[in-house]
């Protein structure tokens, strides 16, 4: 399993649009997907968990993935948040 500590760095935060995005990359992998905001965690293949978390500018989530493919699924939605913030500016 790998885990990473993620920060919202957008404006927008991880609502509708960007969470749309997310599930989308989210779901090209077969591993597990979730995502941990303080004590609630989520599927991170599912549009309607993510949105109940409730990601705004600046909150902090940990992305825990667990899988044949982990490495390249943390990797493609760590860069999906860069693009997702660089579209910001």
């Amino acid at each position: 399993m790998l885990t990473r500590e993620l920060t919202i760095n957008n404006k927008s935060g991880l609502h509708a649009r960007p969470a749309s995005l997310w599930v989308q990359t989210a779901s090209r992998f077969r591993s597990k997907i979730k995502i941990k905001r303080q004590d609630t965690v989520v599927d991170g293949k599912s549009i309607l968990g993510i949105l109940s978390l409730g990601l705004s500018k600046g909150s902090i989530f940990e992305l825990l993935v667990e899988g044949e493919d982990e490495t390249e699924a943390v990797a493609a939605l760590e860069a999906l948040m860069i693009d997702l913030e660089n579209q910001d500016g």
